[in-house]
């Protein structure tokens, strides 16, 4: 990325007035959001917020009615080309093809994506994701969980700069929940720019650098968890002090009858 006059390297992911209506529903009312190279930042928001659409948007599955975005340097209207090939895209439910084998599903994405030695690929990545054994087994008959390590796996084929992950463990056990969050730790700690959203607040509080929430269309407040945190005064019990947790600051923005949980209805 290149860098500013004044020396600031360029954002990985720049967001400026981003609106986005379906009819008469007005999605998002003017998004503004940076996201640095090599960092991981968590957006939250309620169902219906607007997450899963800015996630399209910005990997140039949708189009915004008003704004701007770019990805890698690249306009995401005008220059979609290069921002595909700049990204990687999981979403909420694995999108593995269960006719082919573990194995067969990331040979054919290393192909697709003109790697060499794309057995090599698909075999360092069964080993990192532990399905070496279910390699050879088709990917129908996977557990949920299986599918979901199997699809996580596929998209870090070719080392995106930028990866967008919608609800990465959604559907994991405790064990294969850990196993991403290092995974994703270890991308970022690789140079990689992670954009997720989570349902979870704790995945949120242990992955991400900075923390956005979308509330009614907009961000309504960014930052790190201690920044976060310091928007709600502490709790005192017993002459005890207690931080406000991440979920404390959570509802306090956006009302106690919110929850930042599954899926947008765009």
């Amino acid at each position: 990325m290149s860098a500013g006059a004044a020396g600031a390297v360029a954002p990985a992911v720049a967001v400026r007035g981003v609106e986005k209506s379906f009819g008469d529903l007005a999605v998002l009312r003017g998004v503004d959001l940076e996201v640095a190279p090599g960092t991981i930042v968590a957006l939250l928001g309620s169902n219906g917020a607007g997450k899963t659409t800015l996630v399209r948007i910005l990997s140039t599955l949708l189009k915004p009615d008003a704004g701007a975005a770019t990805v890698h340097g690249f306009d995401v209207v005008a220059q979609a080309a290069e921002v595909r090939q700049s990204i990687s895209l999981t979403g909420q439910f694995a999108a593995v093809d269960g006719m082919l084998t573990g194995r067969e599903n990331l040979r054919l994405v290393a192909r697709l994506r003109h790697l060499p030695d794309p057995g090599g690929v698909a075999d360092r990545l069964l080993d990192r994701f532990a399905l070496t054994e279910a390699g050879g087994r088709r990917a129908s008959t996977y557990s949920g969980g299986m599918r979901r390590r199997l699809d996580i796996a596929m998209s870090l084929i070719g080392d995106p700069p930028v990866i967008f992950l919608d609800e990465p463990t959604t559907g994991l056990d405790p064990q294969a929940r850990a196993e991403v969050w290092r995974t994703v730790e270890e991308l970022a700690g690789g140079g990689t720019t992670v954009l997720l959203t989570t349902q979870y607040l704790d995945e949120a509080e242990r992955l991400a650098d900075r923390i956005a929430i979308l509330h009614e269309g907009t961000i309504i407040q960014d930052g790190t968890l201690a920044e976060l945190k310091r928007l709600l005064p502490p709790a005192r019990v017993e002459y005890v002090e207690k931080q406000p947790t991440l979920e404390d600051v959570f509802l306090a923005l956006v009302g106690a009858g919110s929850t930042p949980a599954g899926k947008d209805p765009r």
